[in-house]
C-alpha cells in the first residue's frame, strides 16, 4: 500500500492559510470506487483511504511512515506565487487602461 506525504493547499474558499502548515500522511486507493446499485452512493472495499493522519514537520511523518513499514511517496509544496496589488493603482495617472463607470 502507497501513501503520500504532502502540505496541503489552502482552500479555494477562503483566503487564509488554516490548515496548510501540517504535513499530511494519506493512503493511494487500492481499488477504484463503485456506484452501489440501490441508492447510487459510491462505495469501496478499502477502508484505508479513510485514514488521514497529520504531523507537525515532514520529518515526523517520514519517521512515522519508516517506523511502520509503510511505502511512501514525498511530495514537496510549490511556492505560492504572490501578485502584490494595491488599491491605489485603480486610480493611477499611467494606468494602462482609463478607469470609467
Amino acid at each position: 500500500m502507497l501513501a503520500r506525504i504532502f502540505r496541503p493547499a489552502k482552500t479555494a474558499m477562503q483566503s487564509g492559510k488554516a490548515k496548510t502548515h501540517e504535513w499530511v500522511l494519506e493512503f493511494e486507493p487500492a481499488s477504484a470506487r463503485r456506484q452501489d446499485p440501490l441508492m447510487g452512493w459510491t462505495q469501496t472495499a478499502d477502508t484505508e483511504g479513510q485514514v488521514r493522519l497529520s504531523f507537525e514537520t515532514k520529518e515526523e511523518a517520514v519517521r512515522y511512515a519508516d517506523q511502520h513499514g509503510i511505502a511512501f511517496q514525498l511530495v514537496d509544496p510549490k511556492p505560492a506565487k504572490r501578485i502584490i496589488k494595491a488599491y491605489a493603482d485603480n486610480f493611477a495617472f499611467g494606468r494602462k487602461v482609463p478607469w470609467t463607470h
